[in-house]
């Protein structure tokens, strides 16, 4: 599913089920030394996807710590997402050389919690939604504006260590097309020299259950 919103230059592995025994990666145990058993086994499959996927670009299996605004950190040279969510697990990777960033997210196909869309939507976006809603009433189109901002901060905090809110980025979404587009009201100047991030566009999928959305952005 994933790999359908990507470009061919982006390795993504993804999972619909945990290994009920396998143990943390060494140098990872302390991330989850706390955590519930079910935020355990979504963490060590996640991780376990994004190995996988850096091992087809050449990256030997080591352990994948959180930055600052707990981002994944990754190899010099690589940029990446991992997500997870009820019954999905997945992390895509790709060499800088090819994207400056990227972001990808799944959300179960339901409905957001009560008072939620009021603090993700603005008024505009809540018409939008509602429009969406009429013509394909079978996609939670609150969650997928919410997955598709998730996806959009996913890339856009690695290139910017700045942080977006709901309210800055302004969603237009193509049911028809499987496209969304963001106007960015934030300063996206880039930490690594590249264009300033005033436009970020990307795609989205739906299948049994679930929403995923992916965003990438160009050199």
């Amino acid at each position: 599913m994933l790999s359908s919103l990507l470009p061919s230059c982006v390795v993504a592995r993804e999972v619909f089920a945990d290994p009920p025994d396998e143990t943390v990666f060494p140098g990872e145990e302390d991330l989850v030394a706390r955590a519930v058993s079910s935020r355990r086994r979504e963490f060590v499959t996640g991780r376990r996807c994004a190995r996988l996927a850096l091992a087809e670009l050449g990256h030997p299996p080591a352990p994948i710590r959180p930055g600052p605004g707990r981002e994944p950190i990754w190899p010099a040279g690589v940029t990446g997402s991992i997500t997870h969510c009820a019954g999905y697990r997945a992390a895509a990777v790709a060499r800088t050389a090819d994207l400056a960033g990227l972001g990808i997210d799944a959300e179960p196909n339901e409905p957001l919690p009560d008072g939620v869309e009021a603090t993700v939507a603005s008024p505009r976006e809540g018409e939008r939604l509602r429009e969406a809603a009429a013509g394909a009433p079978e996609v939670s189109w609150d969650r997928l504006l919410f997955s598709a901002k998730e996806s959009i901060y996913k890339a856009w905090y690695p290139l910017t260590r700045r942080w977006l809110g709901f309210e800055e980025a302004d969603l237009t979404i193509e049911p028809g097309a499987g496209t969304f587009n963001a106007l960015l009201r934030a300063d996206g100047t880039r930490i690594d020299g590249g264009p300033p991030l005033t436009r970020i566009s990307g795609r989205f999928t739906i299948g049994p259950g679930l929403i995923i959305t992916a965003v990438t952005v160009d050199r």
